[in-house]
């Protein structure tokens, strides 16, 4: 059992090593420049206009190109944008932060899930998920 699990972990890290070695230049130093602040951002924002800590995840081999990773970024921004608004009362901010995990993901579909305190943003080519699709699901 536990050789099987040291090889799945190997397996896994040299896939994630893989998958990350595939971005090049211009996509590593765009999400350092424009989507890791854009993520800092948005949590940021959360915390101080709903009150809550919110852990923000890419999963960045699903993200090929710039203007894939430039999804991530309108996402982010679209958070900063409403989050504001929308949690000025106490039933706003209590359903925004049962979100403890936010994952951003390309799967060629724009949506919004969340279930037991993770919430998994999927992008296609040219959308992301408006603010008030992921209020209508956290607001459930």
């Amino acid at each position: 059992m536990k050789k099987t699990t040291s090889l799945l972990l190997v397996a896994t890290l040299s896939l994630a090593a893989a998958s990350l070695a595939h971005a090049g230049k211009a996509e590593r130093d765009f999400f350092a420049a424009e989507v890791t602040p854009a993520l800092k951002t948005a949590a940021s924002t959360l915390k101080q206009s709903c009150g809550c800590d919110v852990k923000m995840d890419v999963k960045q081999d699903s993200f090929q190109t710039v203007d894939h990773l430039r999804q991530v970024r309108y996402a982010a921004g679209a958070i900063v944008d409403n989050a504001p608004r929308y949690c000025s009362d106490a039933p706003s901010k209590t359903a925004v932060c049962k979100l403890k995990t936010l994952e951003f993901a390309r799967t060629g579909t724009t949506a919004f899930k969340f279930a037991a305190g993770k919430g998994v943003i999927t992008l296609d080519e040219s959308s992301y998920p408006s603010w008030d699709m992921l209020a209508a699901e956290l607001d459930k």
